[in-house]
């Protein structure tokens, strides 16, 4: 097939089912949820292709029911990770030389089949297992799943086509788009299972293979997802899925000679240790390896005088709340002006009192439990602190409660210092902390919004003064990598806003986009000469000229 003529056509999102009452959706999602319920599965690792039991196990818990077990998991030990990396390499060539239009067939196919045949399987698995109501999951395990799949192909076929120029018809020169030479490894979060999946066949679309380390606390979900991409035809060996611990994972990883880039989304601590660890062990690889990584946030809504607070208030309580402010996207600070906090304050708790929290398996609760103990423990203490602190009030929330599942009332604490410890840290939980700034300060407060955080994930400004509105543009304009005009700062869409931010929030690679593929290939340019030269010389040695002495 010719490779700079063949075409994918332009993707549309999946669309998002909405699970309304006595809908078929919401019937058979519901079935779904208590078949899952029900079932204890068994998690081994898939090397080559293989599912490996090494007889090291461990337990997968429901976030809003932890005394529940979904499933139990067998962990991997430096023996299998070294058996994944030779599993990999093994498939590197044939997957590699593979045609990318075949590669393409193979994710448009688990797109089908994530679309259709799985798409409860895997929102129920990533309901219960990682605590989303039925919304989140479907926008996340269901439709940016398929998005990533569908819309990569469609960025492939642009970046393969992409061919230099020849300028004459005595040469032809052409671009081969390689894979990297070694493997990938592929680290992934709990909090998106779309990410989880994206992180692997963004370089296996390229002609890349990968070693994947699942968050153990969204294995249910990755483990399905790895079933379907095998259903869809990824041969063995391309994608290795190894459960277990992170730190014995890595060591073997970023000690061998193969590896040759990471795909990670997680905190931004680990990803700087595995930056220093790769700069430590550069010598040893055959190649310099490619980092890709979206790392932490410190996500902020800035309001103006003349923003409406009722569009704020929603802002802050989705963009703040749902899917329990496990975003990497989440707001959790707020600027807004004193003439109209009193006004959006009370606008926010009318809505808060609406809000019902609970297990996954009710669909009327809009917030569930935060994801394990370790994330509870943590909202917790700073919780307290901010109930004993003299420089900052909770006006709403501040509950949490663990004996049933790890659950945390949506928090609102309004600090009287811009620098107030939880203005600054990122916690990963439902809290949102709001500085009050007189409106005449409106400037010095974005250069306090700008200078507070070393993250610079995603943001937004609420004004409909256009002049505000640009003055906040350019004074935000590296403090975010996605920005948001009178929106929420989550949500981002496959194809409409590629994601990712700078700073210590990442690479800013910008996933959903083909900004992000690019990373994943080492191009090869060649020239044909189809003429070649048969004598030395050029026009200059030809003047027939003495030098004067």
């Amino acid at each position: 097939m010719n490779n700079s003529l063949f075409k994918f056509p332009v993707p549309k999102n999946e669309r998002v089912l909405g699970y309304a009452p006595k809908s078929d959706e919401r019937k058979l999602l519901a079935q779904e949820l208590d078949r899952q319920y029900n079932t204890q599965v068994e998690i081994p690792l898939i090397i080559g292709g293989k599912e490996i039991k090494t007889g090291q196990t461990g337990t997968v818990l429901m976030p809003t029911e932890h005394s529940h077990v979904l499933a139990t998991y067998h962990k991997s030990g430096t023996h299998e990770v070294a058996m994944a990396i030779e599993a990999a390499m093994a498939a590197h060539r044939a997957w590699s030389e593979l045609a990318w239009e075949e590669r393409c067939s193979i994710m448009l196919r688990a797109a089908e089949l994530m679309a259709t045949k799985y798409r409860y399987v895997i929102n129920a698995a990533c309901m219960l297992g990682q605590g989303k109501n039925p919304m989140q999951a479907e926008i996340d395990s269901a439709c940016e799943t398929i998005d990533f799949l569908r819309f990569n192909t469609y960025y492939a076929a642009q970046i393969y086509s992409d061919q230099p120029f020849s300028p004459s018809s005595d040469c032809i020169n052409r671009v081969e788009y390689r894979p990297l030479e070694g493997f990938v490894y592929a680290i992934t979060p709990f909090n998106f299972t779309s990410i989880a999946v994206n992180l692997n066949v963004s370089p296996a679309l390229m002609g890349n293979v990968t070693v994947w380390k699942p968050a153990t606390t969204s294995l249910l979900s990755s483990y399905y997802a790895m079933k379907i991409l095998q259903e869809a035809g990824i041969p063995d060996g391309v994608i290795n899925f190894l459960p277990g611990a992170g730190s014995v994972i890595s060591n073997v990883v970023l000690n061998h000679p193969d590896f040759a880039g990471i795909h990670f989304t997680g905190s931004t601590a680990v990803f700087q240790s595995f930056w220093k660890t790769v700069g430590d062990n550069i010598s040893k690889y055959k190649t310099y390896p490619k980092l890709v990584g979206e790392t932490g946030g410190k996500d902020f809504i800035f309001a103006h005088k003349t923003a409406k607070p009722r569009e704020l208030a929603t802002a802050i309580i989705r963009g703040a709340f749902e899917y329990q402010g496990q975003k990497c996207s989440a707001a959790s600070r707020a600027y807004i002006p004193k003439s109209l906090w009193a006004e959006t304050q009370s606008i926010a708790g009318e809505m808060l009192a609406e809000v019902r929290m609970g297990d996954v398996r009710d669909f009327s609760n809009f917030m569930n439990a935060v994801i394990d103990e370790n994330s509870f423990d943590n909202l917790e203490k700073y919780i307290s602190n901010a109930k004993n602190s003299a420089d900052a009030e909770i006006v709403f929330g501040g509950k949490c409660d663990k004996s049933t599942g790890y659950f945390i009332e949506p928090t609102v604490i309004v600090a009287k210092k811009p620098d107030y410890e939880t203005m600054v840290t990122e916690l990963f939980g439902p809290v949102i902390t709001i500085f009050v700034y007189e409106d005449a300060d409106y400037e010095e407060t974005l250069k306090i919004c700008n200078a507070t955080s070393p993250y610079a994930l995603t943001g937004s400004i609420f004004s409909y003064d256009r002049y505000a509105t640009m003055l906040a543009f350019n004074e935000l304009r590296f403090a975010a990598g996605n920005f948001y005009i009178n929106d929420k700062p989550t949500g981002a869409v496959v194809g409409q806003q590629p994601f990712g931010g700078a700073r210590a929030s990442g690479t800013n690679d910008k996933a959903g986009s083909y900004l992000n593929l690019v990373r994943w290939i080492s191009p090869r340019t060649i020239k044909e000469n189809l003429n070649p030269p048969t004598e030395f010389g050029y026009k200059f040695l030809e003047d027939d000229w003495e030098i004067p002495f």
